[in-house]
């Protein structure tokens, strides 16, 4: 699980559009540090390629998902995908899931480039707001014990450690499990 630490710069601006014909999802338009710009929006199978290479660029080969288990975990029940989209390319992606009152970030990955300018921020936001949606009430995930920066960013955005998992990834490593309360949002 990628966990990319990000700080959003309080000078930034933001439009939200809806999408027609899902009155609950909505296009985040973002400018950051003066000059990062992107939208956030659904996956679209076109997009999965990309999706794949930035998951193994993020990650050492024993945190990376395969194309298989990618693929698994983006078409659960429950989960969704959505992907921050710069003038470049594709920035960055989260894919989460909805499991009843919970929810479950799977992961969350930014290209190193993209890093620090918060699009990591608004995608978390995006997918914590569309599982409260679905009357998700806390949202978990997993990140491993020794990235520090991910964790500093977790915790500051309300994350608390909830438990450690030993050889969580791959037998070899530990994952913290960290969870937060969601703001509860209307249904319908």
């Amino acid at each position: 699980m990628d966990n990319r630490s990000s700080r959003v710069d309080t000078r930034s601006t933001s439009r939200k559009a809806r999408v027609a014909g899902h009155p609950h999802l909505r296009i985040v338009y973002s400018r950051y540090n003066g000059g990062v710009s992107f939208r956030i929006r659904q996956f679209e199978k076109a997009d999965f390629d990309t999706l794949w290479q930035i998951d193994q660029d993020c990650f050492d080969p024993q945190l990376a998902y395969s194309r298989p288990e990618l693929a698994f975990y983006m078409r659960r029940p429950g989960s969704f995908t959505l992907v921050a989209e710069g003038d470049g390319g594709i920035d960055g992606f989260i894919v989460a899931e909805s499991r009843r009152k919970s929810g479950h970030i799977i992961t969350i990955d930014v290209i190193a480039k993209a890093r620090r300018t918060g699009i990591g921020s608004v995608l978390l936001q995006a997918a914590e707001e569309k599982l409260s949606r679905s009357g998700a009430a806390t949202v978990a995930l997993e990140t491993p014990v020794n990235n520090e920066a991910a964790i500093r960013f977790y915790k500051e955005k309300g994350y608390f450690v909830e438990k450690t998992v030993a050889g969580y990834y791959s037998g070899q490593l530990d994952a913290l499990v960290m969870a937060k309360e969601l703001a509860r949002s209307p249904v319908g």
